[in-house]
């Protein structure tokens, strides 16, 4: 058994992260576009907000990002080491449906769009773009009283309730699906890290496994429940570490902050194979290259990341909220690339019965990979990044962006 709360740090992520923090300490006397990212609460609203900021200052290094956020959320920790400023409101938790749950929101929405709004005066925000989430909502009202155009992103098929709401409120609304239902929409995909779209899985396996105390040469398994870790998911894994290990198979296995104690204590000791437990991965694309399988929830960044990287995958959808996960994995399962298992059925049986054969198969694993890379070439939208930033300048009016796009 291995376990430890530290994870190695990725230099080009560090890289990242001091480039990022010279262009925002290199300002103009004249600052150019100010932006507000609102896109705070789990990885699949932060990630795609960072994305986005690190392409808008690529493009332009006198733009000023704010990120907002939640004072109890992953951009605590995220943003910062990204080098971008955070803000923070009071988390406002939305119904996903128009329920009579919302009479009790407006009361703690008023606060919070107060709050959103002084952030908007004190950084003199040019555009507001929301990603969705607790923190979405009242950035897009604050923003409205203001006058301040509005964009809108959507990673999910299904969209919330922040986000119908927010695209009554503009012209400017990026969906990453097709068919997803809201006013305006334009297709432009997931934004995803440059990190993650270059990553060369072979090339980088030997060092990222070294990095986490890995065996070179043996089949790894990548565990994850998202952001905030999955109970289900952690303990059909820690049911099934002996049979894994047995079968020659090692684990990289991030629990979530609240059950790493819990999940590492818990671990049988002398396991026949490496099997390495952390709280949080930091550098999703270092885990990504260690592994020939992760299996995980099927959040839309989630989805999007491992097609772009060709991971092969057995998704777990959340088995709460309007069914967005089991949609974001279809198209990965379609290709070949992922199993899909209920929440219900994934116990230790599972694992060691459906699993453990693929993890043991290196041709089907290749052939996966495979999938993946190809349903990526379908559907991915490799300058996700770029069209929102496009989309950003054209709200804002700036030269050469065919004008304003105003709420």
């Amino acid at each position: 058994m291995s376990s430890g709360p530290t994870e190695p740090v990725d230099p080009s992520s560090t890289a990242s992260a001091q480039a990022a923090q010279a262009a925002q300490a290199a300002q103009p006397a004249q600052p150019g576009l100010s932006v507000l990212l609102a896109g705070g609460g789990t990885a699949g609203h932060v990630e795609p907000a960072l994305a986005v900021a690190d392409a808008l200052v690529a493009a332009d290094a006198s733009t000023r990002v704010t990120l907002l956020g939640t004072a109890s959320g992953l951009e605590t920790r995220l943003v910062p080491a990204r080098g971008y400023r955070l803000a923070t409101i009071p988390r406002v938790p939305l119904p996903r449906k128009l329920t009579g749950e919302l009479l009790r929101v407006p009361g703690r929405l008023r606060g919070a769009v107060t709050e959103a709004g002084q952030v908007i005066d004190r950084e003199q925000v040019d555009v507001v773009v929301g990603f969705g989430g607790y923190v979405a909502l009242p950035a897009y009202l604050a923003a409205r009283r203001r006058k301040v155009p509005v964009v809108v992103h959507e990673a999910n098929p299904l969209p919330g309730l922040a986000n119908r709401i927010g695209a009554r409120l503009t012209r400017a609304v990026a969906v990453s699906w097709p068919n997803t239902k809201l006013a305006h929409a334009e297709l432009t995909g997931i934004p995803l890290r440059p990190a993650i779209l270059t990553l060369d899985r072979a090339g980088e396996r030997a060092a990222a496994r070294a990095e986490y105390g890995l065996d070179a040469d043996r089949p790894t398994l990548l565990v994850f429940g998202g952001s905030q870790g999955a109970r289900r998911i952690n303990q059909a894994l820690l049911a099934a570490a002996a049979a894994l290990t047995g079968a020659g198979v090692q684990v990289l296995h991030a629990t979530g902050t609240a059950s790493y104690d819990e999940i590492a204590a818990a671990l049988p000791a002398d396991l026949p194979a490496p099997y390495v437990v952390v709280p949080y991965l930091n550098q999703m694309q270092r885990a990504y290259a260690a592994a020939d399988l992760a299996l995980c929830r099927s959040g839309a960044m989630t989805c999007a990341e491992l097609a772009a990287v060709g991971l092969p995958a057995a998704f777990v959808p959340l088995p709460i909220g309007n069914g967005e996960q089991r949609l974001n994995a279809a198209p990965a399962v379609e290709a070949g690339a992922a199993l899909l298992v209920d929440d219900a059925s994934l116990t230790a049986s599972w694992v060691e019965s459906t699993l453990l054969p693929v993890l043991s198969d290196p041709a089907r694993l290749g052939a996966m990979s495979e999938g993946a890379l190809r349903a990526a070439a379908r559907t991915g939208h490799r300058e996700a990044a770029q069209a929102l930033v496009h989309m950003i300048t054209a709200a804002a009016g700036r030269p050469g962006t065919g004008g304003a796009v105003r709420p």
